[in-house]
């Protein structure tokens, strides 16, 4: 039995625009998401998600079936993501962090009463969490934003970025290892 997104990116391989429009809706906010939190600006994640599209568009013939459209969407977006990273990297060498976006994180509150203060010291510590984020190399960002973040299994991961799940883990462990040592002194 053929489901809905089976269908859709069938009829996307055989060049229906209206079925790419309907794939471009369902997965713009996930990949916006993705891009956000890995390069840290509206204007970047925006870029990576318009040229995911137009190079899955390109890509249609060589996609074998539904799972395989998601995961190469997201490999595409990921990978621009890390190019614009390294791009900006090169451009400027020191780095301090800081992207001057604000980025809609959600805390987790509970329905009891929180005070101002309280409020302040949260957003100040997802701040943090932030630009640590940023500063994590671009293969080990990708991993904690897709893994942790996005809460991606280590086999979507390893999919997602094209390489090994033991390389999925060992980017998660450094990364995890540099953001706790980063954070240590804030949290």
């Amino acid at each position: 039995m053929k489901t809905d997104l089976q269908d859709l990116v069938e009829r996307f391989i055989g060049g229906d625009h209206l079925a790419f429009a309907e794939l471009v809706r369902r997965y713009k906010k996930r990949i916006y998401s993705i891009a956000f939190r890995m390069l840290g600006n509206h204007l970047d994640a925006d870029e990576v998600t318009q040229e995911a599209f137009v190079r899955i568009y390109t890509k249609r013939e060589d996609i074998k079936s539904a799972s395989f459209f998601s995961s190469l969407l997201l490999r595409i977006a990921t990978n621009y993501a890390i190019d614009l990273i390294r791009k900006k990297q090169k451009r400027f060498v020191s780095i301090d962090g800081e992207t001057g976006a604000t980025e809609a994180v959600q805390l987790e509150l509970s329905e009891s009463q929180i005070s101002p203060d309280r409020l302040l010291e949260n957003a100040e510590v997802m701040d943090e969490i932030r630009r640590a984020i940023q500063k994590l190399p671009p293969r080990q960002r990708a991993a904690i934003v897709l893994h942790d973040v996005e809460g991606y299994t280590k086999t979507e991961v390893a999919a997602i970025m094209g390489c090994p799940q033991a390389t999925v883990r060992s980017n998660l462990h450094i990364a995890r290892s540099k953001l706790k040592k980063w954070l240590s002194k804030i949290i």
